[in-house]
């Protein structure tokens, strides 16, 4: 009920015993209390119940507990009070230790569902989802017969923030304000704030905020000479960081046999190296012995720096090797045919490298070794018959 109402009807006489609403059936509604300088009662859920509510102790003077009188009497387990005026029930004066009380010019104001309403708390009967805003108003009367308030109306603020935001990230907070009839409107220079987010308003209502660690926040929207809006929520998260109901994201673990170079690790371990397509003791007929030599390498962490290959010949007592630069066999003598007096040469940094013989290879027995370097300098040293180690005849 506005102040205006209440002088005219004052001033009128027009009191009319009685008078009343027809009760509803409990609803579940939210109610909110803006006070001068603080939210008396944030938005809070309730159910309207059928207790009467009675404030003078007068027989008669009684409001329905599903009016706002009644939703009013239960969120603050009955600490108001107020001036019953037959015709119009109560007329709301104190909340909660706040008081303005007739005829001061500043008043409790009903509005619901962002509509300034034109009964009083008792005759407004509630539904379901009602939402209820008690906020002090200020009407300096002027003169009869209108008595139209001087002063511009105190109206209230609507703040849209978006459910969740990314931490550190900007984001829209748009503010509103409601004219009576519950028209919204942009309203500029409103701050938007709650803990460690902050913003004002452009001339489109918009505020750009910045919440910068994870989290739930309540964000409200003041401005000098209006009602603040209800606390609305607001939560940061990355969307996997367990907060505002996201799911923990879990980090793939990490296989290392601790000096492999895999998960931070140092890499000491060699790249293994097998030699391809002849079998360990293998006896090929009279040219008809390989002439591609192929290896392949495991992967490695640190990446391959060489392939080499070394490739000897005994043929009756008589030592040789291949010699990758000559591209054929190098004689080294007799009798001391051990494979180690053969060299090496390099044929690529691929892990699957093959090398194409000049010719077909002539009779004797066959020590091809393959070794591979990786980047970290570590080498597959070891010996490893029918593995980097191929032993074979050609007849």
């Amino acid at each position: 009920m506005t102040r205006r109402l209440l002088v005219v009807l004052l001033a009128s006489l027009l009191l009319l015993p009685g008078a009343s609403a027809l009760a509803a059936g409990p609803a579940n509604v939210r109610l909110r209390v803006e006070g001068t300088s603080a939210t008396l009662v944030e938005r809070t859920a309730l159910r309207t119940d059928t207790h009467v509510v009675n404030k003078d102790g007068t027989a008669g003077h009684d409001c329905t507990g599903t009016s706002a009188a009644g939703a009013l009497d239960i969120v603050t387990a009955g600490n108001w009070t107020g001036s019953y005026f037959a015709g119009l029930g109560y007329a709301v004066e104190r909340i909660l230790g706040e008081t303005h009380a007739f005829p001061e010019p500043n008043f409790f104001e009903l509005w619901i569902n962002d509509k300034s309403q034109a009964v009083g708390s008792c005759q407004a009967e509630l539904q379901e989802g009602d939402d209820v805003l008690y906020l002090v108003a200020r009407c300096d009367v002027g003169p009869p017969p209108d008595y139209a308030c001087q002063n511009t109306p105190i109206l209230p603020l609507g703040l849209t923030v978006p459910a969740t935001v990314a931490p550190g990230a900007p984001f829209n907070a748009t503010v509103v304000e409601y004219a009576a009839d519950g028209k919204p409107s942009p309203v500029a220079g409103a701050t938007v704030a709650g803990a460690d987010a902050s913003g004002v308003t452009n001339a489109a209502g918009v505020a750009t905020v910045t919440i910068t660690t994870g989290g739930p926040r309540t964000l409200k929207a003041s401005k000098a000479g209006r009602a603040r809006s209800a606390g609305e929520p607001v939560c940061a998260t990355t969307g996997s960081d367990g907060l505002c109901g996201s799911v923990v994201a879990i980090a793939p673990q990490c296989a290392t046999n601790g000096r492999d170079g895999r998960c931070g690790t140092r890499d000491s371990s060699a790249p293994a190296v097998n030699i391809r397509d002849i079998a360990e003791g293998r006896r090929f007929a009279r040219g008809a012995g390989p002439r591609t030599l192929h290896a392949v390498a495991d992967p490695d962490p640190s990446g391959l720096l060489t392939m080499k290959l070394r490739l000897t010949r005994v043929d009756h007592g008589r030592c040789s090797y291949f010699s990758g630069k000559l591209e054929r066999f190098v004689v080294t003598g007799r009798g001391d045919c051990n494979a180690s007096k053969g060299f090496w040469f390099a044929v690529g940094d691929r892990q699957d490298t093959s090398y194409l013989l000049p010719s077909k290879l002539p009779r004797g027995r066959y020590v091809l070794d393959a070794n591979v370097i990786d980047r970290a300098f570590n080498r597959d040293d070891v010996r490893r018959r029918g593995a980097n180690r191929v032993v074979f005849h050609v007849r």
